[in-house]
Order: structure tokens, then sequence, then C-alpha cells
């Protein structure tokens, strides 16, 4: 699959300012029904560029993880963060995936000097240049987006293992048709996200009467 490669504009401007340490943050996860969001933050080299890296939706799983391990292993530094079902619950999506920053952005060995984050601003994290489209405008967000990816469809994959009637290793949590009839027929498990709509609906036909000149009517009603 072609793609270019996201321009490191934004970190040499902050590189030419003076920043030491330029990071760029992405996460992945914030849609799907089941598994956690997932957060990274890679700080690069001064000038670093690594070929290809680009939005990790635009990139084949292959390239994607031959480009994680690249980058990983030769960045300057990278964090990874999460956070849990549960937690998207209590929180909600946004507010779990600013806490999955910050711990992304924790796990780093020094505080950033200039933070560029994919999206609009995020709420509680520190001090930082929002980029919207920024996965495809900025190098080092690019990059977390790709080892976010990697990292998440690698613990989705695991927990297939564990529940492989529902398909995680090729949905990834996202609701699929495959996926939404398996919860119907199995229930959901720890790793569903339950208040998310599909997790505790099914389609239930109620017999209501047909309207004049049309067809029957069903409708959709929680467990």
């Amino acid at each position: 699959m072609a793609s270019r490669t996201a321009p490191l504009f934004f970190e040499e401007e902050g590189w030419a300012a003076g920043c030491q340490h330029v990071v760029g943050v992405d996460e992945v996860g914030y849609g799907p029904v089941a598994g956690p969001v997932v957060a990274a933050a890679v700080a690069l080299e001064r000038g670093q560029r690594f070929e290809g890296a680009v939005d990790s939706k635009l990139l084949s799983a292959k390239r994607r993880r031959e480009l994680a391990e690249r980058i990983v292993a030769h960045c300057l530094a990278f964090g990874v963060g999460a956070a849990s079902c549960r937690e998207i619950e209590r929180l909600n999506a946004r507010q779990a995936a600013a806490l999955a920053m910050r711990r992304a952005i924790a796990h780093l060995p020094f505080e950033p000097d200039l933070l560029l984050v994919d999206g609009k601003r995020v709420p509680g994290l520190p001090d930082h240049t929002p980029l919207v489209g920024g996965d495809r405008r900025c190098h080092s967000i690019a990059c977390a987006s790709i080892v976010a990816k990697v990292t998440r469809d690698r613990l989705m994959r695991r927990l297939d293992r564990r529940y492989p009637q529902y398909g995680w290793a090729s949905n990834k949590g996202y609701r699929t048709a495959e996926h939404r009839a398996a919860i119907q027929e199995f229930g959901p498990t720890p790793h569903h996200r339950r208040t998310f709509a599909g997790v505790l609906q099914v389609d239930l036909p109620l017999d209501l009467p047909a309207p004049q000149g049309g067809a029957g009517a069903s409708a959709t009603t929680g467990r």
C-alpha cells in the first residue's frame, strides 16, 4: 500500500526554537466496543525521519509492524499508556483517551519541551499544540499513531485467544456484524464497553401492528 511520509515541519519549528524534546502523541481505540484505548508518545532525534511513517490507518498491518519495530528501536524515546474498558465507562471515551495519553507521556524519561497532539485540544494534558489531522501532517504524531496501533492490535490478538468467538484478531473490537452477532449469542465479556451502543442491546421483534399499507415493525431494546 503506497503512502507518503508525514513531514517534520512542526518538529523542525520546535528544534529551531531551542526545544530539545519534541514529542508527538496519538491514541487508538476510541471507537470500538471492546478493548482498551491505547496511546503512544514518540520523541525523535533532531532531524530524524522514518520513511513511510504516516497515519497508521493508511498503512497495511505488515507495514505498520515493520515501522513500529524501527521507531521503537531508533527514536530518541517513546512511551505507551492505556485506559481500560472500566475506565472508559467510568470517565467516558474522551477523558479515558486523555488518561491514556498522560500515561504514555509519563513513561518518557524526560518532560517534553514541545508536545504535539493529534486532534483538538485535550483537557487535562500538559501544555500542548493540538493538530487536527496531525497523524498525516506531523511526523512524530504519525510515529505515535503507528506504535499505538500496533500495540493495541497485538493486545486484541492476545485477548482473541481467550475469547475466540468474538473475532477480535480481525475486528479489533469494532462493532462489525460478526462481533455484534457474537455479543448477542454469548453475551459481553469483561473487556466489552457495556455502556456503548450494541453491547447490551438486541433487536427484538415486538409484533407491533403493521402501518396501513406497510410492513411489520420491530424495535431495539436493552436487556
